[in-house]
């Protein structure tokens, strides 16, 4: 039972998540995760994340694979819980229409908006500032960072000059709109500058508005940065639903792999110690969209990096490269339940099941078998639970329980077809 003080209301929070298929805080708190390679490996990177004596020269991060329903969610949320307890700040963020994986600036925004640390309640970038403690090691070697980072041309000099605006100028909203530019907002100059000229820094900040474009990546190792030196060991981003650039056009699809490669801390010169980061995939859609002996007719290892070299993206075309085969080669399955794990499982939403309703749920074979979908386990949690439901209704029934197999297509987004048409090559 969660070591909550209202267990029926987190059991009921927990069925409900899990009746619509995706798993809750609550619902992992109380299955646990039976996926101990991934979590194994998850673990090791966090430690290597966090190691003061031999930090990493950049991210670090891993790609899971598995078919629809087999708990890619749920492993993720399981992770997301165990790096928010060893000390990293932690973002899911969902691949989607509104967040492409080809676009930093909107996959960077979304991280922030959804990123949380343990023990902090409010915006991510605010609990972040206020976090900072000038007179604190941490913070001094985040100053001496961004310091040397503008001097090393691998940030605009507007970062260590809002930064040091920041720490002494003690305008709530000079500061509240500081934050939101590290958030990925826009900031005017003058902002900055006369709250440079108001602390006597003007002569020791020289700066122009550095190109929009040149911001996200900057933005990305500045947030990285100033989480270390708010005192939390590291970020953890975790990337849920990459299938989806199935569903971009060819350019986006190359550009996306290109990003997929510096979330995996693969690109050089973007050093992000402390990063890490986590995707997740279908396991068939190397073979459906990137591999040229795959099912699929878009081909991308034959036609993403001729296309890139045509375009004004030529020279991301490696990193494409690199993206691609990260997704061919480098994915860990999920392994698939044995019959001792949906055993286990069932038994657990049994007991979750009676306390929520005060009600003796039934035993229910739980035993692996079936084709497809019915050997999924989220097949088998579900449909536990809408038995239970059934018979708690309509006591003495014989319930039966029919599903449809569901298949990801990779067709092209007409939105995102059109938005290609807009961005020139």
């Amino acid at each position: 039972m969660p070591a909550d003080q209202h267990p029926v209301l987190s059991c009921r929070r927990a069925l409900e998540a899990l009746r619509n298929g995706v798993p809750n805080g609550d619902a992992v708190e109380i299955l646990g995760c039976n996926q101990p390679r991934a979590v194994g490996d998850f673990t090791a990177l966090l430690a290597r994340a966090a190691d003061a004596d031999e930090p990493p020269d950049g991210a670090l991060g891993m790609l899971v694979s598995g078919d629809f329903g087999s708990g890619k969610s749920h492993l993720l949320t399981h992770l997301e819980h165990r790096a928010l307890s060893q000390g990293f700040v932690c973002s899911k963020v969902a691949v989607s229409k509104e967040t492409p994986l080809y676009d930093l600036g909107k996959v960077f925004q979304s991280a922030v908006e959804n990123g949380r640390a343990l023990g902090h309640t409010g915006r991510l970038m605010e609990e972040l500032a206020q976090a900072l403690r000038p007179d604190s090691p941490a913070y001094a070697a985040f100053f001496r960072w961004a310091d040397k980072a503008a001097r090393d041309g691998l940030l605009s000099p507007i970062f260590p000059a809002s930064l040091m605006v920041h720490e002494r100028s003690g305008d709530p909203e000079r500061n509240g709109q500081i934050e939101a530019f590290w958030a990925g907002d826009r900031i005017r100059v003058s902002t900055v500058k006369d709250g440079l000229r108001k602390i006597g820094q003007l002569q020791n900040y020289p700066f122009r508005a550095p190109k929009a474009a040149d911001l996200p990546p900057q933005r990305l190792r500045f947030a990285n940065e100033l989480i270390r030196g708010a005192g939390f060991k590291g970020w953890v981003v975790l990337l849920d639903e990459i299938e989806l650039i199935g569903s971009y056009t060819l350019l986006q699809r190359g550009r996306s792999y290109a990003e997929l490669a510096r979330w995996q801390g693969k690109t050089r010169n973007e050093p992000c110690p402390g990063l890490v980061a986590v995707g997740t995939v279908t396991d068939d859609f190397a073979l459906a969209v990137i591999s040229p002996d795959g099912s699929g007719s878009k081909r991308d290892r034959d036609y993403v990096c001729a296309k890139m070299q045509g375009s004004r993206y030529k020279g991301i075309a490696a990193r494409a490269e690199t993206g691609m085969r990260l997704l061919e080669r480098e994915c860990l399955p999920l392994a698939s339940p044995t019959g001792t794990d949906v055993r286990e499982t069932v038994e657990k939403l049994r007991e979750i099941y009676s306390t929520a309703y005060g009600w003796n749920a039934p035993a229910l074979q739980g035993d692996t078998g079936g084709a497809g979908f019915q050997n999924r386990m989220r097949y088998k949690v579900r449909a536990s639970i809408n038995e239970w439901d059934l018979l708690r209704f309509y006591p003495g029934s014989r319930p039966e329980i029919e599903g449809d197999e569901f298949h990801h297509a990779y067709e092209v987004n007409a939105d995102l077809e059109r938005e290609s048409r807009d961005d020139p090559e």
